[in-house]
Protein backbone atom coordinates (compact mmCIF):
# COMPACT_ATOMS: atom_id res chain seq x y z
CA UNK A 1 0.00 0.00 0.00
CA UNK A 2 2.48 2.26 0.87
CA UNK A 3 4.70 1.64 -2.28
CA UNK A 4 1.14 2.70 -4.34
CA UNK A 5 0.86 6.12 -2.39
CA UNK A 6 4.23 6.86 -3.08
CA UNK A 7 4.47 5.62 -6.66
CA UNK A 8 0.46 6.04 -7.72
CA UNK A 9 1.88 8.46 -10.93
CA UNK A 10 3.90 5.51 -12.04
CA UNK A 11 1.44 2.99 -11.64
CA UNK A 12 -1.06 5.10 -13.39
CA UNK A 13 1.07 5.60 -15.97
CA UNK A 14 2.92 2.04 -16.81
CA UNK A 15 -0.02 -0.11 -16.41
CA UNK A 16 -1.58 0.48 -19.61
CA UNK A 17 2.20 0.16 -21.28
CA UNK A 18 2.63 -3.34 -19.02
CA UNK A 19 -0.56 -4.62 -20.54
CA UNK A 20 0.86 -3.59 -24.09
CA UNK A 21 3.83 -6.11 -23.12
CA UNK A 22 2.02 -8.85 -22.10
CA UNK A 23 -0.20 -8.54 -25.56
CA UNK A 24 2.97 -9.24 -27.44
CA UNK A 25 3.02 -12.55 -25.85
CA UNK A 26 -0.56 -13.44 -27.20
CA UNK A 27 -0.33 -15.99 -30.37
CA UNK A 28 -1.58 -13.67 -33.22
CA UNK A 29 -4.35 -15.84 -34.62
CA UNK A 30 -6.69 -15.88 -30.95
CA UNK A 31 -8.38 -12.32 -31.53
CA UNK A 32 -10.86 -12.91 -28.55
CA UNK A 33 -8.17 -13.19 -26.09
CA UNK A 34 -6.42 -9.63 -27.79
CA UNK A 35 -10.05 -7.80 -27.25
CA UNK A 36 -10.01 -9.24 -23.67
CA UNK A 37 -6.54 -8.39 -22.51
CA UNK A 38 -6.93 -4.86 -24.21
CA UNK A 39 -10.24 -4.33 -21.92
CA UNK A 40 -8.97 -5.65 -18.96
CA UNK A 41 -5.89 -3.37 -19.00
CA UNK A 42 -8.59 -0.58 -20.03
CA UNK A 43 -10.39 -1.23 -17.17
CA UNK A 44 -7.56 -1.78 -14.73
CA UNK A 45 -5.46 1.76 -16.20
CA UNK A 46 -8.82 3.38 -14.92
CA UNK A 47 -9.20 1.47 -12.05
CA UNK A 48 -5.31 2.36 -10.45
CA UNK A 49 -5.70 6.15 -10.85
CA UNK A 50 -8.98 6.19 -9.51
CA UNK A 51 -7.01 6.53 -5.65
CA UNK A 52 -5.60 10.14 -7.26
CA UNK A 53 -9.33 11.37 -6.46
CA UNK A 54 -9.44 10.35 -3.32
CA UNK A 55 -5.52 11.20 -2.46
CA UNK A 56 -5.78 14.54 -3.57
CA UNK A 57 -6.43 17.40 -1.44
CA UNK A 58 -7.92 20.52 -3.60
CA UNK A 59 -6.23 23.07 -1.46
CA UNK A 60 -2.74 21.76 -1.41
CA UNK A 61 -2.18 24.07 -4.73
CA UNK A 62 1.04 23.26 -6.00
CA UNK A 63 2.27 20.01 -7.53
CA UNK A 64 1.73 16.68 -5.19
CA UNK A 65 2.17 13.12 -5.82
CA UNK A 66 6.17 13.92 -7.05
CA UNK A 67 8.57 11.72 -8.12
CA UNK A 68 11.93 12.08 -8.99
CA UNK A 69 14.93 10.03 -10.03
CA UNK A 70 18.12 10.57 -11.98
CA UNK A 71 17.59 9.37 -15.97
CA UNK A 72 20.46 10.83 -17.81
CA UNK A 73 22.42 12.91 -15.32
CA UNK A 74 25.02 13.87 -17.85
CA UNK A 75 22.52 16.28 -19.62
CA UNK A 76 20.24 17.08 -16.45
CA UNK A 77 17.18 14.91 -17.17
CA UNK A 78 15.50 13.23 -14.78
CA UNK A 79 12.16 11.11 -14.47
CA UNK A 80 10.37 13.83 -12.39
CA UNK A 81 6.26 13.10 -12.13
CA UNK A 82 3.96 15.57 -10.28
CA UNK A 83 0.86 16.64 -10.88
CA UNK A 84 -1.78 20.10 -10.00
CA UNK A 85 -5.29 19.82 -9.90
CA UNK A 86 -5.69 20.77 -13.63
CA UNK A 87 -3.33 17.89 -14.64
CA UNK A 88 -5.42 15.68 -12.01
CA UNK A 89 -8.88 16.15 -14.36
CA UNK A 90 -6.93 15.59 -17.38
CA UNK A 91 -5.64 12.06 -16.22
CA UNK A 92 -8.55 10.65 -15.10
CA UNK A 93 -10.26 12.01 -18.33
CA UNK A 94 -7.34 9.86 -19.81
CA UNK A 95 -7.89 7.13 -18.10
CA UNK A 96 -11.81 6.84 -18.36
CA UNK A 97 -11.94 8.05 -22.24
CA UNK A 98 -9.01 5.23 -22.56
CA UNK A 99 -11.20 2.46 -21.11
CA UNK A 100 -13.93 3.43 -22.94
CA UNK A 101 -12.85 3.49 -26.12
CA UNK A 102 -10.80 0.53 -26.03
CA UNK A 103 -14.28 -1.12 -25.22
CA UNK A 104 -15.77 0.48 -28.34
CA UNK A 105 -13.69 -1.29 -30.74
CA UNK A 106 -14.91 -5.08 -29.62
CA UNK A 107 -17.04 -5.28 -32.75
CA UNK A 108 -15.49 -2.95 -34.82
CA UNK A 109 -12.25 -4.24 -35.21
CA UNK A 110 -11.13 -8.07 -36.75
CA UNK A 111 -8.11 -7.21 -38.21
CA UNK A 112 -4.83 -7.30 -36.77
CA UNK A 113 -6.39 -6.91 -33.40
CA UNK A 114 -3.27 -7.67 -31.44
CA UNK A 115 -1.35 -4.44 -33.17
CA UNK A 116 -4.25 -2.69 -32.70
CA UNK A 117 -4.66 -3.15 -29.16
CA UNK A 118 -0.77 -2.47 -28.35
CA UNK A 119 -1.20 0.62 -29.91
CA UNK A 120 -4.17 1.50 -28.21
CA UNK A 121 -2.59 1.00 -24.69
CA UNK A 122 0.88 2.49 -25.58
CA UNK A 123 -1.19 5.28 -26.80
CA UNK A 124 -2.72 5.12 -22.90
CA UNK A 125 0.66 5.92 -21.95
CA UNK A 126 2.08 8.48 -23.99
CA UNK A 127 -1.21 11.10 -23.84
CA UNK A 128 -0.78 10.61 -19.65
CA UNK A 129 3.01 10.76 -19.59
CA UNK A 130 2.72 14.05 -21.20
CA UNK A 131 0.39 15.57 -18.04
CA UNK A 132 2.14 14.16 -15.73
CA UNK A 133 5.86 15.51 -16.65
CA UNK A 134 8.09 17.76 -14.41
CA UNK A 135 10.93 17.31 -16.83
CA UNK A 136 10.96 19.07 -20.00
CA UNK A 137 12.37 16.15 -21.42
CA UNK A 138 10.61 13.48 -20.24
CA UNK A 139 7.66 15.76 -21.27
CA UNK A 140 9.00 15.66 -24.80
CA UNK A 141 9.59 11.87 -25.16
CA UNK A 142 6.18 11.21 -24.44
CA UNK A 143 4.70 14.14 -26.41
CA UNK A 144 6.31 12.40 -29.64
CA UNK A 145 5.71 9.09 -28.25
CA UNK A 146 2.23 9.24 -28.64
CA UNK A 147 2.37 10.71 -32.41
CA UNK A 148 3.90 7.32 -33.33
CA UNK A 149 0.43 5.14 -32.20
CA UNK A 150 -1.97 7.44 -33.51
CA UNK A 151 -0.19 7.12 -36.89
CA UNK A 152 -0.25 3.32 -37.16
CA UNK A 153 -4.24 3.88 -35.93
CA UNK A 154 -5.03 5.86 -38.53
CA UNK A 155 -3.19 4.62 -41.33
CA UNK A 156 -3.83 0.70 -41.02
CA UNK A 157 -7.26 1.20 -39.39
CA UNK A 158 -9.01 4.20 -41.15
CA UNK A 159 -10.75 4.20 -43.62
CA UNK A 160 -10.36 4.94 -47.22
CA UNK A 161 -8.25 8.09 -46.96
CA UNK A 162 -6.69 6.61 -44.17
CA UNK A 163 -2.89 7.05 -45.23
CA UNK A 164 -3.59 10.73 -46.36
CA UNK A 165 -4.70 11.44 -43.20
CA UNK A 166 -1.99 9.83 -41.32
CA UNK A 167 0.67 11.39 -43.19
CA UNK A 168 -0.59 15.20 -42.97
CA UNK A 169 -1.49 14.34 -39.21
CA UNK A 170 2.32 13.40 -38.77
CA UNK A 171 3.75 15.99 -40.60
CA UNK A 172 1.94 18.89 -39.21
CA UNK A 173 2.40 17.55 -35.64
CA UNK A 174 6.49 16.78 -35.77
CA UNK A 175 6.64 20.01 -37.71
CA UNK A 176 4.94 21.84 -34.05
CA UNK A 177 7.10 19.30 -32.30
CA UNK A 178 10.59 20.54 -34.03
CA UNK A 179 9.98 23.90 -33.16
CA UNK A 180 8.79 23.49 -29.41
CA UNK A 181 12.17 21.23 -29.33
CA UNK A 182 14.11 24.45 -30.48
CA UNK A 183 12.25 26.25 -27.77
CA UNK A 184 13.20 23.80 -24.96
CA UNK A 185 17.10 23.74 -25.85
CA UNK A 186 16.54 27.76 -25.33
CA UNK A 187 15.45 27.71 -21.95
CA UNK A 188 17.85 25.38 -21.05
CA UNK A 189 20.96 26.87 -22.18
CA UNK A 190 19.98 30.43 -21.54
CA UNK A 191 18.84 29.41 -17.60
CA UNK A 192 21.78 29.74 -15.42
CA UNK A 193 24.09 26.84 -14.25
CA UNK A 194 23.29 25.47 -10.92
CA UNK A 195 25.92 25.61 -8.05
CA UNK A 196 27.09 22.61 -8.49
CA UNK A 197 28.25 23.46 -12.41
CA UNK A 198 24.85 21.42 -14.13
CA UNK A 199 22.12 21.89 -16.00
CA UNK A 200 18.88 20.81 -16.19
CA UNK A 201 15.45 20.80 -17.47
CA UNK A 202 13.12 20.50 -14.59
CA UNK A 203 9.95 22.18 -15.40
CA UNK A 204 9.57 24.57 -12.73
CA UNK A 205 13.35 25.53 -12.17
CA UNK A 206 13.36 26.28 -15.85
CA UNK A 207 10.02 28.42 -15.37
CA UNK A 208 10.87 30.22 -12.76
CA UNK A 209 14.32 31.40 -14.50
CA UNK A 210 12.34 32.44 -17.81
CA UNK A 211 10.91 35.13 -15.54
CA UNK A 212 14.29 36.67 -15.38
CA UNK A 213 14.69 36.70 -19.35
CA UNK A 214 14.01 39.81 -21.86
CA UNK A 215 11.28 40.35 -22.89
CA UNK A 216 12.47 39.58 -26.47
CA UNK A 217 13.73 36.57 -25.37
CA UNK A 218 10.27 35.65 -23.71
CA UNK A 219 8.49 36.40 -26.70
CA UNK A 220 10.41 33.76 -29.21
CA UNK A 221 10.50 31.24 -26.49
CA UNK A 222 6.34 31.74 -26.40
CA UNK A 223 5.72 31.83 -30.41
CA UNK A 224 7.97 28.49 -30.09
CA UNK A 225 5.64 26.75 -28.04
CA UNK A 226 2.99 28.71 -28.88
CA UNK A 227 3.26 26.75 -32.10
CA UNK A 228 3.36 23.16 -31.36
CA UNK A 229 0.41 24.01 -29.06
CA UNK A 230 -1.68 25.61 -31.78
CA UNK A 231 -1.05 22.40 -33.97
CA UNK A 232 -2.13 20.54 -31.36
CA UNK A 233 -5.43 22.23 -30.34
CA UNK A 234 -6.14 23.07 -33.37
CA UNK A 235 -6.01 26.74 -33.61
CA UNK A 236 -7.28 28.15 -36.85
CA UNK A 237 -5.37 28.21 -39.57
CA UNK A 238 -3.69 25.44 -38.14
CA UNK A 239 -6.40 23.39 -38.47
CA UNK A 240 -6.70 21.89 -41.60
CA UNK A 241 -4.90 18.19 -39.92
CA UNK A 242 -8.12 17.90 -38.24
CA UNK A 243 -10.85 17.06 -40.27
CA UNK A 244 -9.08 14.48 -42.04
CA UNK A 245 -7.46 12.71 -39.48
CA UNK A 246 -11.02 12.53 -37.46
CA UNK A 247 -12.43 11.17 -40.33
CA UNK A 248 -10.34 8.02 -41.70
CA UNK A 249 -9.51 7.14 -37.65
CA UNK A 250 -11.79 4.58 -36.53
CA UNK A 251 -14.19 5.28 -34.00
CA UNK A 252 -11.57 4.61 -30.64
CA UNK A 253 -8.93 6.81 -32.55
CA UNK A 254 -11.81 9.35 -33.34
CA UNK A 255 -12.56 9.39 -29.48
CA UNK A 256 -9.07 9.39 -28.36
CA UNK A 257 -7.89 12.30 -30.53
CA UNK A 258 -10.75 14.27 -29.78
CA UNK A 259 -11.43 14.04 -26.61
CA UNK A 260 -7.50 13.30 -25.07
CA UNK A 261 -5.09 14.54 -27.46
CA UNK A 262 -6.26 18.20 -28.18
CA UNK A 263 -6.38 18.65 -24.91
CA UNK A 264 -2.39 18.70 -24.68
CA UNK A 265 -2.51 21.75 -26.71
CA UNK A 266 -4.64 23.21 -24.30
CA UNK A 267 -2.94 22.43 -21.35
CA UNK A 268 0.54 22.84 -22.78
CA UNK A 269 -0.47 26.76 -23.29
CA UNK A 270 -1.66 26.87 -19.43
CA UNK A 271 1.46 25.09 -17.96
CA UNK A 272 4.51 26.14 -20.65
CA UNK A 273 2.96 29.43 -22.76
CA UNK A 274 0.96 31.85 -20.27
CA UNK A 275 4.64 31.70 -17.76
CA UNK A 276 6.31 32.67 -20.82
CA UNK A 277 4.39 35.73 -21.64
CA UNK A 278 6.57 38.50 -21.88
CA UNK A 279 6.36 41.33 -18.79
CA UNK A 280 5.92 44.57 -20.85
CA UNK A 281 2.11 45.74 -21.36
CA UNK A 282 2.02 46.47 -24.85
CA UNK A 283 4.09 43.47 -26.47
CA UNK A 284 2.02 41.11 -23.84
CA UNK A 285 -1.14 42.65 -25.13
CA UNK A 286 -0.48 42.58 -28.45
CA UNK A 287 0.27 38.35 -28.48
CA UNK A 288 -3.19 38.12 -26.44
CA UNK A 289 -5.04 40.31 -29.53
CA UNK A 290 -3.76 37.84 -31.60
CA UNK A 291 -4.28 34.78 -29.90
CA UNK A 292 -7.62 36.25 -28.94
CA UNK A 293 -8.90 36.77 -32.50
CA UNK A 294 -7.48 33.52 -33.72
CA UNK A 295 -9.50 31.80 -31.30
CA UNK A 296 -12.36 34.07 -31.85
CA UNK A 297 -12.09 33.10 -36.00
CA UNK A 298 -11.61 29.43 -35.08
CA UNK A 299 -15.20 29.59 -33.17
CA UNK A 300 -17.26 31.29 -35.70
CA UNK A 301 -15.32 29.74 -38.90
CA UNK A 302 -15.26 25.96 -37.27
CA UNK A 303 -19.22 26.60 -36.75
CA UNK A 304 -20.03 27.42 -40.00
CA UNK A 305 -18.16 25.17 -42.17
CA UNK A 306 -19.97 22.13 -39.94
CA UNK A 307 -23.23 23.69 -41.79
CA UNK A 308 -21.88 22.82 -44.87
CA UNK A 309 -20.99 18.87 -44.41
CA UNK A 310 -22.20 15.89 -45.76
CA UNK A 311 -20.30 13.76 -43.58
CA UNK A 312 -21.24 13.00 -39.89
CA UNK A 313 -18.31 12.32 -39.01
CA UNK A 314 -16.27 15.53 -40.82
CA UNK A 315 -18.68 17.77 -39.36
CA UNK A 316 -18.10 16.72 -35.46
CA UNK A 317 -14.64 17.25 -36.23
CA UNK A 318 -14.61 20.88 -37.08
CA UNK A 319 -17.09 21.40 -34.16
CA UNK A 320 -13.91 20.54 -31.66
CA UNK A 321 -12.34 23.64 -33.80
CA UNK A 322 -15.27 25.45 -32.64
CA UNK A 323 -15.57 24.12 -29.23
CA UNK A 324 -11.79 24.56 -28.73
CA UNK A 325 -11.72 27.89 -29.86
CA UNK A 326 -13.68 28.29 -26.48
CA UNK A 327 -10.74 26.87 -24.33
CA UNK A 328 -8.19 28.91 -25.81
CA UNK A 329 -10.34 31.67 -25.13
CA UNK A 330 -10.41 31.45 -21.76
CA UNK A 331 -7.52 30.50 -21.37
CA UNK A 332 -5.66 33.99 -22.70
CA UNK A 333 -8.42 36.06 -20.77
CA UNK A 334 -6.25 35.57 -18.33
CA UNK A 335 -9.17 35.40 -15.69
CA UNK A 336 -10.12 32.83 -13.01
CA UNK A 337 -13.06 32.34 -14.78
CA UNK A 338 -11.66 31.89 -18.29
CA UNK A 339 -9.56 30.16 -17.62
CA UNK A 340 -10.99 27.17 -14.93
CA UNK A 341 -13.90 27.56 -17.70
CA UNK A 342 -11.50 26.43 -19.78
CA UNK A 343 -10.11 23.57 -18.14
CA UNK A 344 -13.17 22.42 -17.49
CA UNK A 345 -14.72 22.57 -21.33
CA UNK A 346 -11.90 20.81 -22.06
CA UNK A 347 -12.78 18.20 -19.77
CA UNK A 348 -16.54 18.72 -21.02
CA UNK A 349 -15.34 18.39 -24.80
CA UNK A 350 -13.57 15.22 -24.28
CA UNK A 351 -17.19 13.69 -22.87
CA UNK A 352 -19.63 15.34 -25.27
CA UNK A 353 -17.43 14.86 -28.59
CA UNK A 354 -16.00 11.41 -27.49
CA UNK A 355 -19.96 10.58 -26.66
CA UNK A 356 -20.87 11.86 -30.66
CA UNK A 357 -18.30 9.87 -32.18
CA UNK A 358 -19.14 6.85 -30.38
CA UNK A 359 -22.85 7.36 -31.57
CA UNK A 360 -21.59 7.88 -35.24
CA UNK A 361 -19.64 4.37 -34.69
CA UNK A 362 -22.75 3.00 -33.84
CA UNK A 363 -24.20 3.79 -36.87
CA UNK A 364 -21.20 2.71 -39.29
CA UNK A 365 -21.36 -0.64 -37.91
CA UNK A 366 -24.72 -0.96 -38.91
CA UNK A 367 -24.80 0.74 -42.05
CA UNK A 368 -21.24 1.65 -43.06
CA UNK A 369 -21.74 4.57 -44.03
CA UNK A 370 -21.36 8.27 -42.88
CA UNK A 371 -23.31 10.26 -44.86
CA UNK A 372 -26.17 11.73 -43.51
CA UNK A 373 -28.43 11.56 -46.61
CA UNK A 374 -28.29 8.05 -45.81
CA UNK A 375 -30.07 8.35 -42.40
CA UNK A 376 -33.27 10.00 -41.90
CA UNK A 377 -36.30 8.73 -39.59
CA UNK A 378 -33.97 6.77 -37.07
CA UNK A 379 -35.64 7.70 -34.11
CA UNK A 380 -38.29 5.36 -35.34
CA UNK A 381 -36.43 1.68 -35.04
CA UNK A 382 -33.66 3.12 -32.70
CA UNK A 383 -35.95 5.18 -29.94
CA UNK A 384 -33.53 4.22 -27.04
CA UNK A 385 -30.41 5.73 -29.52
CA UNK A 386 -32.27 8.26 -30.34
CA UNK A 387 -32.34 9.51 -26.78
CA UNK A 388 -28.93 9.47 -26.05
CA UNK A 389 -27.71 11.10 -28.99
CA UNK A 390 -30.33 13.99 -28.23
CA UNK A 391 -28.67 14.25 -24.63
CA UNK A 392 -25.31 14.11 -25.84
CA UNK A 393 -26.58 16.57 -28.72
CA UNK A 394 -27.82 19.20 -26.23
CA UNK A 395 -24.83 18.51 -23.59
CA UNK A 396 -22.00 19.40 -27.24
CA UNK A 397 -24.01 22.90 -27.82
CA UNK A 398 -24.33 24.28 -23.99
CA UNK A 399 -27.97 23.31 -23.00
CA UNK A 400 -28.33 24.65 -19.20
CA UNK A 401 -28.42 21.40 -16.49
CA UNK A 402 -25.85 19.81 -19.06
CA UNK A 403 -22.19 19.83 -18.99
CA UNK A 404 -21.15 22.06 -21.94
CA UNK A 405 -23.52 24.84 -20.74
CA UNK A 406 -21.45 25.47 -17.17
CA UNK A 407 -18.10 25.14 -19.02
CA UNK A 408 -18.85 27.74 -21.96
CA UNK A 409 -20.79 30.35 -19.52
CA UNK A 410 -17.87 30.38 -17.21
CA UNK A 411 -15.64 31.30 -20.11
CA UNK A 412 -17.71 33.73 -21.43
CA UNK A 413 -17.67 35.26 -18.41
CA UNK A 414 -14.45 35.45 -17.95
CA UNK A 415 -14.04 37.04 -20.97
CA UNK A 416 -16.83 39.54 -20.37
CA UNK A 417 -14.64 40.97 -17.71
CA UNK A 418 -11.88 42.05 -20.06
CA UNK A 419 -13.91 42.51 -22.87
CA UNK A 420 -17.56 42.78 -24.24
CA UNK A 421 -16.55 42.25 -28.07
CA UNK A 422 -14.72 38.85 -27.12
CA UNK A 423 -17.68 37.74 -25.01
CA UNK A 424 -20.61 38.97 -28.40
CA UNK A 425 -18.66 37.10 -30.85
CA UNK A 426 -18.34 34.01 -28.61
CA UNK A 427 -21.83 33.89 -27.64
CA UNK A 428 -22.05 34.08 -31.45
CA UNK A 429 -20.25 30.54 -31.50
CA UNK A 430 -23.04 29.61 -29.21
CA UNK A 431 -26.00 30.03 -31.17
CA UNK A 432 -23.88 28.37 -34.75
CA UNK A 433 -22.81 25.15 -32.45
CA UNK A 434 -27.01 24.74 -31.43
CA UNK A 435 -27.80 25.44 -35.03
CA UNK A 436 -25.62 22.94 -36.89
CA UNK A 437 -26.33 20.31 -34.23
CA UNK A 438 -29.39 20.05 -34.02
CA UNK A 439 -30.28 20.56 -37.56
CA UNK A 440 -27.99 17.51 -37.39
CA UNK A 441 -30.36 16.02 -35.41
CA UNK A 442 -33.07 16.66 -37.21
CA UNK A 443 -31.87 15.55 -40.26
CA UNK A 444 -30.59 11.82 -39.06
CA UNK A 445 -33.31 10.72 -36.55
CA UNK A 446 -36.69 12.81 -37.59
CA UNK A 447 -38.74 12.43 -40.58
CA UNK A 448 -40.19 9.26 -42.08
CA UNK A 449 -36.87 6.09 -42.81
CA UNK A 450 -36.20 7.44 -46.06
CA UNK A 451 -33.89 4.74 -47.06
CA UNK A 452 -34.77 0.97 -47.10
CA UNK A 453 -31.41 -0.58 -45.28
CA UNK A 454 -32.81 1.59 -42.13
CA UNK A 455 -35.75 -0.18 -41.69
CA UNK A 456 -35.12 -2.61 -38.97
CA UNK A 457 -31.69 -1.12 -37.61
CA UNK A 458 -31.02 -2.96 -34.25
CA UNK A 459 -30.92 -0.49 -30.86
CA UNK A 460 -28.32 -0.35 -28.81
CA UNK A 461 -26.81 -3.28 -27.61
CA UNK A 462 -25.25 -3.79 -23.80
CA UNK A 463 -22.08 -3.07 -24.86
CA UNK A 464 -23.11 0.14 -26.29
CA UNK A 465 -24.89 0.84 -23.72
CA UNK A 466 -22.04 0.68 -21.39
CA UNK A 467 -19.38 2.80 -23.21
CA UNK A 468 -22.39 5.50 -23.50
CA UNK A 469 -24.37 5.65 -21.00
CA UNK A 470 -21.63 6.62 -18.51
CA UNK A 471 -20.99 9.73 -20.64
CA UNK A 472 -24.02 10.67 -20.11
CA UNK A 473 -23.90 10.34 -16.32
CA UNK A 474 -20.73 12.74 -16.48
CA UNK A 475 -22.70 15.12 -18.96
CA UNK A 476 -25.63 15.45 -16.07
CA UNK A 477 -23.32 15.23 -13.49
CA UNK A 478 -20.96 18.36 -14.33
CA UNK A 479 -24.44 19.89 -15.75
CA UNK A 480 -25.95 19.91 -12.21
CA UNK A 481 -23.01 19.61 -9.60
CA UNK A 482 -19.77 21.30 -11.25
CA UNK A 483 -18.62 22.54 -7.45
CA UNK A 484 -16.05 19.21 -6.86
CA UNK A 485 -14.60 19.66 -10.90
CA UNK A 486 -14.18 23.63 -9.93
CA UNK A 487 -12.72 22.88 -6.73
CA UNK A 488 -9.68 20.88 -8.09
CA UNK A 489 -8.38 23.74 -10.31
CA UNK A 490 -9.32 26.52 -7.80
CA UNK A 491 -5.89 26.97 -6.52
CA UNK A 492 -3.75 25.88 -9.85
CA UNK A 493 -6.43 28.71 -11.47
CA UNK A 494 -5.68 31.57 -8.99
CA UNK A 495 -1.58 31.01 -8.88
CA UNK A 496 -1.31 31.12 -12.64
CA UNK A 497 -3.27 33.97 -12.70
CA UNK A 498 -1.47 35.94 -9.59
CA UNK A 499 1.93 34.57 -11.87
CA UNK A 500 0.73 35.95 -15.30
CA UNK A 501 -1.83 38.75 -14.55
CA UNK A 502 -1.36 39.73 -11.28
CA UNK A 503 -3.45 43.24 -11.70
CA UNK A 504 -6.40 40.99 -11.94
CA UNK A 505 -7.17 40.65 -8.79
CA UNK A 506 -6.41 44.36 -8.00
CA UNK A 507 -8.76 45.70 -10.44
CA UNK A 508 -11.38 43.51 -9.39
CA UNK A 509 -11.06 44.67 -5.94
CA UNK A 510 -11.00 48.57 -6.53
CA UNK A 511 -14.65 47.90 -8.13
CA UNK A 512 -16.25 46.02 -5.40
CA UNK A 513 -18.46 47.85 -2.43
CA UNK A 514 -15.90 48.76 0.71
CA UNK A 515 -17.66 45.86 3.06
CA UNK A 516 -16.74 43.42 0.17
CA UNK A 517 -13.31 44.60 -0.73
CA UNK A 518 -12.52 44.32 2.98
CA UNK A 519 -13.77 40.75 3.03
CA UNK A 520 -11.79 39.70 -0.26
CA UNK A 521 -8.76 41.38 0.76
CA UNK A 522 -8.94 38.99 4.07
CA UNK A 523 -9.85 35.83 2.15
CA UNK A 524 -6.73 36.31 0.39
CA UNK A 525 -4.44 36.63 2.90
Amino acid sequence: MDFLAHHILSVVLFTPLVGALLLLFIPRERENAHKIAGNVFGVLGFLVSLPLLRWFKPEWGGFTFEEAADWIPSIGAKYHLGIDGISLLLVMLTTFLGMIAILSSWSAIHLRTKEYYILLLLLQTGMIGVFVSLDFFLFYVFWEVMLVPMYFLIGVWGSDRRLYAAIKFFLYTLAGSVVMLLAILALYFYAPVSANGTRTFDVPTLLAAAQHFSDALKVWLFWGFFFAFAIKVPMFPFHTWLPDAHTEAPTAGSVILAGVLLKMGTYGFIRFSLPLLPADAAMRARIIHIVIVLSLIGIIYGALVCLMQKDMKRLIAYSSVSHLGFCTLGIFALTPNGLAGSVLQQINHGISTGALFLIVGVLYERRHTRMISEFGGLATPMPSFAAIYLIVSLSSLGMPLLNGFIGEFTILQGAFQVSKAWAAWGSLGVVLGAAYLLWLYQRVMFGPVTQFANEDLPDLNLREYATLVPLVILAFWIGIYPKPFFAFIEKPVQKIVEQVNPNFYQVQRAKLPPAEFHAAAAETK
